[in-house]
């Protein structure tokens, strides 16, 4: 469980239901009409927007925001190095008996084509080719939410609209004008909060994951191709801390 996502969304909401409560009823802000129109506007934008594969899709990107461990870096950095020596000393054929260590499945996969005497080259290729594939499935979730962001406060927007009309041709009543006024209202205000609040930070989210997922992968293909190269430990060690901020890097794997 992500610690800051919930802390997010617990504070944000805090601080907006506080807000209303401190000024006057919580009621006055219940609107099932303006409700409606928001999420139905948006969410049937979004249907026309993108296929349903897709969008059914996304909903396996979005655990990510709240469940998502990342193995540390120095943790990899260290599990290639010991590789590298063993690589040295043993060669390639000695991972056989050392992958049920490995929980990582793209780590895995690599040493599994290595193992298997597949060249350099070709294994970058495969691996490259997944962690392009990685990306593209990032990108396209967070671009959902993002598109969805933007709908958000323009359905409010017409919401708005449909409000006003409505109190417009009811001005002979004045007694009237309240309800359609408050759906007026409120649909902006629902899809203000809808999108600042919730879809544009899994959004932000989700992009901030992808690269923190895509950086780990390129570390651990760099350290693969330069196991295969039979470069040794230090050299490896002194490529892959190059991932590393710059405050980590001083730090020593063994």
């Amino acid at each position: 469980m992500d610690i800051a996502t919930i802390i997010g969304i617990l504070t944000a909401g805090a601080l907006v239901i506080s807000a209303i409560v401190l000024g006057g009823s919580p009621a006055w802000f219940i609107s099932v009409p303006s409700l409606m129109i928001v999420v139905g506007g948006t969410v049937g934008a979004t249907l026309l927007s993108y296929p349903i594969t897709q969008l059914l899709g996304v909903f396996k990107v979005v655990k990510n925001v709240f469940f998502h461990q990342t193995r540390p870096a120095l943790e990899i950095i260290e599990k290639m190095v010991e590789f590298g020596k063993l690589a040295r000393r043993e060669g390639i054929l000695a991972f056989e008996s050392r992958m049920h260590e490995i929980d990582d499945p793209f780590f895995w996969k690599g040493l599994s084509l290595a193992i298997d005497g597949m060249e350099s080259k070709s294994i970058k290729e495969v691996l490259t080719t997944e962690i392009l594939y990685v990306e593209e499935r990032h990108y396209l979730g967070a671009e959902i939410f993002t598109t969805m962001a933007a709908y958000a406060p323009a359905v409010g927007l017409m919401g708005t609209i449909i409000g006003l009309v409505q109190m417009l041709m009811q001005m002979d009543d004045p007694s009237k004008i309240g309800p359609p006024m408050a759906v007026a209202l409120l649909t902006t205000f629902y899809g203000t909060v809808l999108a600042n609040l919730l879809l544009m930070p899994i959004a932000a989210k989700l992009k901030a994951r992808s690269r923190q997922e895509i950086l780990t992968k390129e570390l651990v293909l760099e350290g693969l191709m330069a196991i295969q190269a039979g470069e040794s430990h230090r050299i490896i060690e002194q490529k892959l801390k190059a991932f590393l901020p710059q405050r980590k890097k001083s730090l020593e794997t063994f």
